[in-house]
C-alpha cells in the first residue's frame, strides 16, 4: 500500500450546486465525519487531505463553493481548476435539481469539453416525506448527462458520503487510464452497487404533460455537448 507523501497523486474536486442543497454539509461530513445543523451561505472553503481509495493514497483538494457564482470570474476559475465535479442537488428541492444542467453546461463550456469527470449527487434523501424528486427522474437526468449518479445523505448516520467523493476520484483516474491506453482497449460499463450506477442508465417511463411534452420535476433533459473529449467510465468497486 502506498504511504502518504509518496507521490500521493493530487486531485482537485469542486462541488457545486444551488445554495441550500447541501454542499457543505457533505463536505463537512467527508472530511471532519460530523454533520452540521442549519444552512449558513458558503463564501468559499477548501479542505485537503490524505485519503485512501482503492488502497492508494491521494491527497483530496475539494473547494466548497458558494453555488451563485458559475457564471462569474471566480466560478470559471475554480472551473477551469478542477479535475472532476460532485453536481449537487436537494431531493426535496425540484428547482435546484432543474439548474444542474446550467452547471454542467458552464463547467464543459469552460472546459471546452464534450464531457468530464462528474457525477450527480441527490442530497437529502433521507427526508423522504419531502421529497420533490424522485430516484427515477435523477437517474433519468445522469443518463441524460451521460454522468454517475449517487444519492447521499450528511445527516448521522451518513449515507454514501464517502462513497461520492471517492468514485469521482475513480472515475478521475480511469479517464486518465483511457488517455494512456490504446484506442483497441475497451473498457465495459458496468453497474455499480448501492445508490451508484454508471452511465447509460435505462430511460424509465415519464409521465407526459398535456401537449404531449415529457414530464421531469428536473425539466428538459435535452443538453448540447460540447469539445471532443471522450466519456468517462466507472469502475466497478465500492469504497473502503
Amino acid at each position: 500500500m502506498q504511504r502518504p507523501g509518496d507521490n500521493a497523486v493530487t486531485y482537485k474536486l469542486v462541488v457545486v450546486g444551488e445554495g441550500g442543497v447541501g454542499k457543505s454539509t457533505l463536505t463537512i461530513q467527508f472530511f471532519q465525519k460530523m454533520f452540521v445543523e442549519g444552512y449558513a451561505p458558503t463564501i468559499e472553503n477548501s479542505y485537503i487531505q490524505h485519503v485512501e481509495v482503492d488502497r492508494q493514497v491521494c491527497v483530496l483538494d475539494v473547494l466548497d463553493t458558494a453555488g451563485q457564482e458559475k457564471f462569474s470570474a471566480l466560478g470559471q476559475q475554480y472551473m477551469r481548476k478542477g479535475h472532476g465535479f460532485l453536481l449537487v442537488y436537494s431531493a426535496i428541492d425540484a428547482n435546484s435539481c432543474k439548474n444542474i444542467r446550467s452547471f454542467y453546461n458552464e463547467i464543459l463550456r469552460v472546459k471546452n469539453r464534450k464531457s468530464y469527470p462528474m457525477i450527480l449527487v441527490a442530497n437529502k434523501v433521507d427526508l423522504v416525506h419531502l421529497r420533490k424528486v424522485s430516484e427515477e427522474e435523477g437517474r433519468e437526468l445522469a443518463a441524460e448527462l451521460n454522468i454517475a449518479y449517487i444519492e447521499t445523505s450528511a445527516k448521522d448516520p451518513p449515507m454514501n458520503v464517502d462513497s461520492a467523493f471517492q468514485e469521482l476520484v475513480r472515475i478521475i483516474r480511469i479517464g486518465k487510464n483511457k488517455k494512456s491506453s490504446s484506442p483497441s482497449v475497451h473498457h465495459p460499463r458496468r453497474q455499480l452497487v448501492d445508490g451508484l450506477s454508471s452511465p447509460p442508465v435505462p430511460h424509465p417511463r415519464r409521465q407526459l404533460n398535456e401537449d404531449g411534452t415529457p414530464s421531469s420535476q428536473c425539466g428538459n433533459t435535452n443538453h448540447t455537448p460540447r469539445g471532443n473529449d471522450d466519456n468517462t467510465l466507472l469502475a466497478d468497486q465500492n469504497d473502503k
